[in-house]
């Protein structure tokens, strides 16, 4: 090929080049301006009416204000939430399929067997929307005051003491999962669908302690029908303010909370994913919302999807660990 010619092609080659480079990079930023275009589908992976899909009402109500755009709430419950997680994981990559996943997202590879989706590889981490600090609450008529006396009584009554939780690899079963690791305790565990069930049991003897959020407690707690023991985060529920945290008490280490955090399919294009998570993260600190949020028990957090995916990794690590130690499955 002649020099001149040689030349020619070289420059046309560059400047397609430059061309695509500029093409991608005016593509892309318009691919977030122009997003969405259409409706969003917002999965839960529990029944309406639950803190979970509260909080997820609230910021999808916020979402579609911001957007212009109807987000459609979906509630597919089941499968120790992997029904709604497996619809995500599958969803085309494109930001028009998210969903609400929960604290049992970073334990289901442990202890599931054959799950339809790889966590690491199917799902992005968006934003963290909220952490619900749980509180252990107890029957009355168990003879104990406080957490110490709770372990003393299970460490002298191996194996007759009854727990419950809102369901199965929840916070709340995780928590006293952790509790019974570190503190050598035998204490049977009583599956519940939901908060409200196991606490009507409770109230009634049936079972001796639970973990959960506050809101389904409080009213017995100050109606005395139930005693608060501790809360599972390592700072002081804001609704319980005289009631110690699991460290205060004697346990060491113990930081626990249920969190509430917005997924994605893998490969959502990066300007797609970062308004998501800009969006989310500007809905659950705008005062209204956090007062709202608040009546449910949950802290705000709002995060990036960087500092989301950090977070969900220490989370898998956290209950991988145990559930290992321990050989953690579904009952």
């Amino acid at each position: 090929m002649p020099r001149t010619t040689k030349r020619a092609f070289f420059t046309t080659a560059m400047i397609a080049a430059v061309g695509a480079l500029s093409a991608t990079t005016i593509t892309m930023p318009a691919q977030a301006q122009n997003f969405p275009a259409r409706p969003i589908r917002f999965l839960v992976p529990v029944p309406a009416g639950s803190t979970t899909d509260i909080v997820t009402r609230i910021v999808a109500q916020k979402m579609a204000d911001a957007f212009s755009q109807q987000v459609v709430v979906d509630n597919r419950p089941g499968g120790v939430m992997t029904i709604a997680t497996d619809l995500v994981a599958k969803a085309p990559p494109d930001g028009y399929t998210i969903g609400t996943l929960l604290t049992p997202t970073a334990v289901n590879p442990y202890v599931l067997k054959n799950l339809p989706y790889n966590t690491e590889r199917d799902l992005q981490a968006v934003s963290q929307m909220v952490a619900v600090p749980g509180v252990m609450t107890m029957h009355p008529g168990v003879p104990a005051n406080n957490l110490k006396e709770v372990i003393a009584l299970a460490k002298a009554k191996p194996g007759t003491l009854n727990y419950g939780s809102p369901g199965q690899l929840t916070s709340g079963h995780l928590s006293m999962e952790l509790l019974k690791l570190n503190m050598g305790l035998n204490i049977q565990h009583v599956p519940y669908k939901g908060g409200a069930p196991a606490i009507t049991d409770m109230i009634a003897g049936q079972i001796q302690f639970l973990i959960s959020g506050p809101p389904g407690v409080l009213a017995h707690i100050n109606a005395g029908r139930l005693k608060a023991i501790a809360t599972t985060s390592a700072k002081r529920s804001p609704g319980l303010p005289n009631v110690p945290t699991f460290m205060e008490a004697g346990v060491p280490n113990f930081d626990t909370s249920e969190w509430y955090g917005v997924f994605a399919p893998a490969n959502v294009p990066k300007p797609v994913l970062n308004k998501l998570a800009g969006e989310i993260a500007r809905i659950v600190k705008m005062p209204d919302v956090a007062e709202k949020l608040s009546a449910q028990g949950a802290i705000p957090v709002g995060s990036s999807a960087e500092e989301f995916s950090r977070f969900v990794k220490a989370e898998m690590e956290l209950w991988g660990n145990v559930a290992r130690k321990i050989g953690l499955k579904p009952d």
